[in-house]
């Protein structure tokens, strides 16, 4: 399989997974606030994350989208995915019960915390995986674009 088809393919799944999430969470934003709310995150912070989350994901997607900003989309979904899986996996370490309320968007969050640890390590992978390759990957049109 060529090395631009599984690029593409990488890159589609997480434009699918980040214009989900969201606009699942700008659609629903009262929820997503409330939920966010019952994290264990500083307060003060709360209002920055409930629209840089879903706005910085909806941003990555558009980076995923565009050939020339790819290898940033690529690496700012490994940094999403990241901190997304590091956060799941200190629920699942440290919050008894792990009864905290999930704040991922649409249908998502009624995944359990050790399915959204698959899930997010699966993404996390695809990250690092498409982030690899675009780095390797070079466009003959954007050499000419620099050449003009």
């Amino acid at each position: 399989m060529k090395k631009s088809i599984i690029i593409d393919v990488i890159s589609y799944l997480l434009v699918l997974l980040f214009v989900y999430t969201g606009a699942s969470k700008l659609l629903s934003y009262g929820f997503f606030y409330a939920q966010l709310h019952k994290q264990p995150l500083p307060e003060a912070i709360l209002p920055v994350l409930s629209v840089a989350v879903p706005v910085g994901e909806i941003l990555v997607a558009t980076c995923l989208l565009v050939p020339r900003f790819r290898k940033v989309g690529f690496f700012a979904s490994l940094l999403l995915m990241s901190a997304f899986t590091l956060y799941v996996g200190y629920i699942l370490k440290f919050v008894p019960g792990n009864k905290l309320p999930c704040t991922c968007g649409g249908v998502i969050n009624m995944m359990s915390w050790r399915q959204h640890l698959v899930f997010n390590s699966f993404f996390t992978f695809l990250a690092l995986v498409g982030f690899y390759l675009e780095r390797k990957q070079s466009y003959p049109e954007q050499k000419k674009m620099l050449v003009v």
